[in-house]
Order: structure tokens, then sequence, then C-alpha cells
């Protein structure tokens, strides 16, 4: 029995198993990611931006309302990091009165 057991063993080696389908799945991803096709005149931020959202934005349309949103968020958080600020001059002039 103990001589069974040493040839079913043998007979069954699935140790590279796991490495093969790793390998397809990455040839996979790399074939999806190279049938990116953009129409000519599409600007690289745009490519850029659907090829690094990991597949969150489909086409262009979709691009550009992301970086439109992105713009906006930026200029309102600029705002208010502007006009929030104190104003330090009239903190940093000492009062006349006290030194007379």
């Amino acid at each position: 029995m103990i001589e069974n057991d040493n040839k079913q063993d043998e007979l069954v080696d699935l140790s590279d198993a796991l490495k093969d389908s790793n390998k397809e799945i990455e040839i996979q991803n790399k074939q999806q990611q190279s049938a990116q096709i953009f129409f000519p005149g599409t600007p690289k931020i745009i490519q850029w931006t659907i090829k690094y959202s990991g597949g969150l934005i489909k086409n262009e349309k979709q691009a550009q309302y992301v970086l439109l949103g992105f713009i906006a968020v930026i200029i309102i958080v600029s705002l208010f990091l502007v006009f929030s600020g104190e104003d330090k001059e009239t903190e940093a002039t000492p009062d006349p009165t006290i030194y007379r």
C-alpha cells in the first residue's frame, strides 16, 4: 500500500500549475492594455488618464469629465487657502502706546 501511495505522488505534480495560470493572466492583461486605440488628435493627458485609471475610465468623454472635476477641486482648494489666511500684518506690528 505504501508503494501505491508513492506512485500516485509521482504521477501528480501540480507544483507548476499556479505559475502557468499566472503567466496566462499576465499575458491577457498586457493584450488588453495594448488593445487601447485612440482617435488621431487625442490629447496625451486624456490617453494617460484612461491608461492609468485601472479600467475605471473607459472612453475619452469620461476622461474629460474626470479631468474637469479634478481641475475644479484644485481651484476650490486654492481659493480656500488664499482667502482663509488671517491678516498677519496687523498682529505683527507692535502697539506704539505701550512703549510711551
